[in-house]
This record gives structure tokens, C-alpha cells and sequence, in this order.
């Protein structure tokens, strides 16, 4: 499971740290993508297996389903450490994500979200971001 937000700064070479906590847990190869509210998804090789077994089973009729395997898939990378720990962040992904100087690096369970530090505490701090609010509505979960 993967917990924890990090800050560290981007190369010019687009490379970045990925927290050592992430990096064992993510193993030697892993992939990015598109994420939402305009982030960049971090999946480990078992997660992204079980999406890949679970978007599969998508009807190929529905222009819905379609039109996610594209956004979602034709993005994505297969990347993997250097000897340092970094990894360069596809430059397709920095831009979708406005990616530029320091990316925020969070851990949110099955996945990691890298961010633009600036554009991810504009998100964190938006008065729209009430927690309570958030929360409302899980009594099902028993949280």
C-alpha cells in the first residue's frame, strides 16, 4: 500500500526521485499514465495487470469504453529506476500534467500520483476541499 507525500525536484532531463518507501514496493519496472484533476497515475506490475484484466472485459462497441483505453492507455510508459532511484517522467505525461520544476509525490493506496508541486497544494487548498465533506457519505465503508 502505498502512503506518504514527498516533494523532490524535476531535471532537466525530466528524471525525478521516487521516495525509497515507493521504490520497494514498486519493484524494477512499473508504469505511468494519465490520471485525473490532472496528475500522473503510478501503477506497480501487479496493480496494473489486475486493471488490465478488469478493462479488458470492456465492450469494444461502447464508444465510452473506447474512448477510456485511449485516454488511459495510449499515454502510458513502462519505466524503470536508474542507479540513483529516478525515473524520467515521459514528456507527454509533464505536459499533460503541467509538470515543471518540483513534482509532489503521493502515495494514495493501490497507486502513486505525481503532481506539479504548485498545482497540487492549489488542489490541497482549495475551499472546495472540505474533509468532512469528503467523508460524507462512507458511513458504508464503516469509516
Amino acid at each position: 500500500m502505498y502512503i506518504g507525500e514527498y516533494t523532490h525536484s524535476i531535471d532537466n532531463k525530466g528524471r525525478v526521485i521516487m521516495p525509497s518507501k515507493f521504490r520497494n514496493e514498486l519493484g524494477e519496472q512499473f508504469y505511468v499514465t494519465r490520471g485525473m484533476e490532472g496528475c500522473v497515475f503510478v501503477y506497480d506490475e501487479e496493480e496494473w495487470s489486475r486493471l488490465l484484466s478488469k478493462t479488458k472485459e470492456l465492450k469494444l462497441t461502447s464508444k465510452k469504453a473506447r474512448q477510456f483505453e485511449r485516454a488511459f492507455y495510449a499515454p502510458a510508459r513502462e519505466v524503470e529506476f536508474d542507479k540513483q532511484g529516478r525515473f524520467v517522467i515521459p514528456q507527454n505525461l509533464r505536459e499533460f500534467a503541467g509538470i515543471k520544476n518540483e513534482a509532489t509525490i503521493i502515495g494514495v493506496s493501490t497507486r502513486i500520483e505525481i503532481w506539479d508541486k504548485d498545482k497540487y497544494e492549489d488542489y490541497i487548498n482549495d475551499s472546495s476541499m472540505d474533509y468532512d465533506e469528503i467523508f460524507d457519505g462512507f458511513e458504508e465503508l464503516d469509516i
